[in-house]
């Protein structure tokens, strides 16, 4: 299909929550379609329909399972159940990354495990169960669906910095984006 820009902190559609999706058509295969299309590109694990300036409650993921078997799949209208997060200080395995603050990386502290139900995009009930790494990108995938961003999550220390990358890259308003396969972001 087609690769879109992604969008970069400060757009609104990436600080609200987005909206059900009630028509299961080829719109949203298309949709579906250019997000895969778009993650790859990028390339990421993960990419929420808010990230491309679409505001609707959907989701891609392409993780493999720990015995390296593919894991792919679309997630539409989910709901997320998480286990206590654990209260300490985050290192450097907790370390996350957003296409929407390109190449940036912080700690963040997120639960273990997580369970989701959801549809797929022929509107067919579809239920994750989930530890780990994939556990933590459903959990950062759900968030853009509420409008949240990872760097909203962060300590204050990391969020400071956060900011002065933010200032220093013109981002935090409207009209910043990224196109994945052709521009080149700085690390």
């Amino acid at each position: 299909m087609a690769i879109r820009p992604i969008l970069i902190r400060g757009e609104a559609v990436l600080h609200e929550p987005a909206a059900l999706v009630t028509a299961f058509d080829d719109q949203l295969r298309d949709l579906v379609a250019d997000m895969f299309d778009t993650m790859e590109a990028a390339p990421g694990v993960g990419l929420a329909a808010p990230q491309i300036g679409v505001g609707l409650r959907v989701f891609v993921y392409d993780y493999p399972h720990d015995d390296g078997t593919p894991r792919r799949g679309v997630v539409i209208n989910p709901e997320l159940f998480v286990s206590p997060t654990e209260v300490r200080e985050p290192t450097e395995a907790d370390d996350e990354g957003c296409l929407s603050f390109p190449g940036e990386r912080y700690g963040l502290v997120r639960a273990e495990r997580a369970i989701l139900r959801a549809v797929d995009e022929t509107g067919a009930p579809l239920s994750l169960e989930c530890d780990g790494w994939f556990a933590r990108i459903l959990q950062h995938e759900f968030d853009h669906l509420n409008g949240i961003m990872y760097v909203d999550r962060l300590d204050v220390d990391q969020a400071n910095h956060a900011a002065k990358v933010e200032k220093k890259r013109g981002w935090g308003v409207p009209g910043n984006t990224w196109m994945p396969g052709v521009d080149h972001l700085e690390d």
